[in-house]
């Protein structure tokens, strides 16, 4: 005979006689449903914490015949914002009960994304969130045709995939027309790579705000996204002094540009204001503390989860998730001085 402490673990039906509910309306408390009423939830949590019950993913997988695992492709990871989605994707989808297979890409190509996404059949993933923030990622997709759902990080959802993106272009157009407010004229940018659906996105964003306040577009540099990329290109600008005011496609170039003009004795912001991009933990440390649009990666990989939660239990069509950047004005942006004004 069994002990006791031998005793077979609780099982979901446990959990719903003790809650005084069906096992299917466990079912949608533990895959966190929005059907479910606020009462009836907090029951079935309650019934989940005194009988310790866990969920056999393994039997849970015989029974759905869906492996409860998301396959992420991914690149670039050692950049803040790529990294920081994962991250969300990753919490969000250990939230719901599914784990997360991840393929990094060292060189983004069609083999390299049709490799990956061999693997992730192979190992029968229920969908796949690409976290590959190139333009050309979505034209390899679509070549493969996947027989799973598929949310593409950055894309507006347009054709066949679903799409999570962060407004790239309206984050743009809060930084030029906080400039503007400000009083400058003369805004240069200096973009991430322009096959990078983010730094594409943000240079259209900077050219339409000038646009519509009547101001060109000639002050433009093309950076790889690093601190020294935008220091050497400070370097240069800090001798030309063309613009009175700098939009920086991301933080880390900015670091690179206020160095440069550091060293050079031009003043952020008395000569020129700079303003970022991703509100990284250090931004609000440089010198002097930057002004900067945030995203929240955490916010969009969550959002991630939610789309291909819906593609996947409620076989929702394909679509887009948008999240909204928001303005952080600090110390680096301040009106152009009289010598400055045109």
């Amino acid at each position: 005979m069994a002990n006791s402490s031998e005793r077979r673990l609780p099982r979901l039906e446990d959990v719903a006689e003790r809650a005084g509910v069906s096992h299917q309306t466990v079912s949608r408390v533990i895959n966190n449903h929005p059907n479910v009423s606020k009462s009836t939830r907090e029951r079935v949590e309650a019934a989940i914490a005194e009988l310790g019950y866990r969920r056999n993913t393994a039997a849970r997988s015989l029974v759905t015949r869906r492996s409860h695992t998301i396959g992420v492709l991914a690149s670039e990871l050692s950049q803040y914002g790529p990294a920081n989605t994962l991250l969300g994707v990753e919490q969000a989808a250990r939230d719901a009960g599914y784990f997360v297979s991840i393929a990094a890409i060292r060189e983004v190509g069609a083999e390299a994304i049709s490799d990956a996404a061999r693997h992730f059949m192979d190992q029968g993933v229920d969908g796949i969130v690409a976290l590959v923030p190139h333009t050309d990622t979505l034209q390899a997709l679509e070549k493969l045709n996947l027989d799973v759902p598929v949310v593409v990080v950055g894309s507006s959802g347009e054709g066949r995939f679903s799409g999570a993106m962060v407004d790239q272009k309206l984050g743009a157009r809060l930084a030029v027309g906080h400039l503007i407010e400000q009083g400058h004229r003369r805004i240069g940018h200096i973009s991430g790579p322009q096959d990078w659906i983010d730094g594409a996105a943000r240079a259209e964003g900077w050219r339409a705000a000038l646009a519509e306040a009547g101001l060109n577009d000639e002050l433009f540099v093309e950076g790889d996204w690093s601190a020294g990329s935008g220091y050497s290109i400070g370097q240069k600008l800090a001798v030309e002094r063309a613009a009175t005011a700098v939009f920086v496609g991301n933080d880390q170039m900015a670091l690179g540009l206020l160095r440069a003009f550091g060293e050079a004795g031009v003043r952020v912001p008395q000569d020129v204001s700079v303003v970022g991009f991703d509100d990284q933990p250090e931004a609000g440390y440089f010198t002097p503390p930057l002004t900067t649009v945030r995203q929240d990666f955490e916010e969009l990989g969550r959002r991630c989860v939610d789309l291909m939660l819906r593609l996947l239990e409620d076989g929702a069509a394909a679509g887009t998730t948008v999240v909204e950047p928001q303005m952080v004005v600090r110390m680096s942006t301040a009106p152009p001085s009289d010598a400055n004004v045109p």
